[in-house]
């Protein structure tokens, strides 16, 4: 089944999930309740927002890859989709993709064709691409963790360790820019292209880096003690963290708030909407959303 939802219902509807705030000014806005969005899916995941304030987002299982139009209305994108997992918008329009069927990074343009960017690093193919920024250069930082697929013959990880990757505006080889990281997933930008976020699901901890001019990382700081699958980043520069419902973090990485998601996982988050200032969750079967005091604080997601 699929449920849809008007823009004026979109966050204002009255069977919403509960939601707690531990901050006196949470990020929400006020009276907004959690809303399923669309349901009937196997696993969603990847949800980023195009310049006319578009979702998209995966299905994974499905192998397909879905819009939900700024008005409401949801579609199949492409299908079959090289199992996309993690996606975000460069901003000349093309879908950055972390195609994990084959473990490929892929730009996918507006009619559905693809191009791959990266497949190998050091000659051997990379473990899985998970998630994906990109800079406003267009410089693209990705994670590159094992998790081992249905679909995949192999069962060793073809790299030496689970890393995040930097793939320059131009270039034609990948970069490693960690190296110490257990199982790295979620990774965001701030708009500046000034700070990286990751988070390392498999040690419970999400991290903070200072881009360098070549796009390395440097000045490794801990952000806070809670690993992430997917997250955003808001204009007053709180961040967001999935897994149970969604957890939100002030620049200083103190939790303001916690948004319960009626669903064993949420895997993402990205605001979306024509005035991005609706936060789309995608949540193991389904793609919530609800209404935000703040607004998208990234160049796409």
């Amino acid at each position: 089944m699929v449920r849809r939802l008007t823009a004026t219902m979109m966050g204002l509807g009255m069977l919403g999930a509960p939601l707690s705030s531990a901050g006196a000014e949470g990020v929400l806005a006020p009276g907004a309740t959690v809303e399923e969005a669309a349901d009937g899916f196997k696993f969603t995941e990847g949800p980023t927002c195009d310049g006319e304030g578009n979702l998209f987002f995966t299905d994974q299982p499905n192998d397909r890859i879905l819009k939900w139009s700024a008005d409401g209305e949801l579609s199949t994108f492409l299908q079959p989709a090289g199992r996309t997992n993690g996606m975000y918008f460069a901003v000349d329009g093309r879908l950055i993709a972390c195609a994990d069927e084959k473990n490929e990074l892929w730009a996918i343009t507006p009619d559905g064709q693809h191009t791959v960017l990266g497949k190998e690093y050091d000659g051997r193919a990379l473990n899985g691409p998970n998630d994906v920024w990109v800079d406003a250069d267009g410089g693209m930082y990705f994670t590159d963790p094992f998790y081992k697929r249905p679909w995949w013959k192999h069962d060793e990880a073809p790299q030496d360790g689970q890393h995040v990757y930097y793939l320059a505006p131009g270039a034609d080889s990948l970069m490693r820019v960690t190296d110490d990281l257990t199982q790295p997933n979620g990774i965001i930008g701030t708009a500046d292209g000034k700070t990286l976020y990751v988070a390392d699901i498999g040690a419970e901890k999400t991290w903070r880096y200072d881009i360098q001019d070549d796009g390395r990382l440097a000045g490794k700081t801990l952000f806070c003690e809670h690993g992430s699958d997917g997250m955003t980043l808001d204009d007053e520069g709180n961040l967001y963290l999935t897994g149970k419902g969604v957890l939100v973090f002030d620049p200083t990485g103190k939790q303001v708030e916690h948004i319960e998601v009626d669903e064993p996982w949420t895997a993402n988050v990205s605001f979306c909407g024509k005035d991005r200032q609706t936060l789309f969750i995608t949540a193991s079967k389904g793609l919530y959303s609800v209404r935000t005091r703040t607004k998208a604080g990234t160049l796409s997601k």
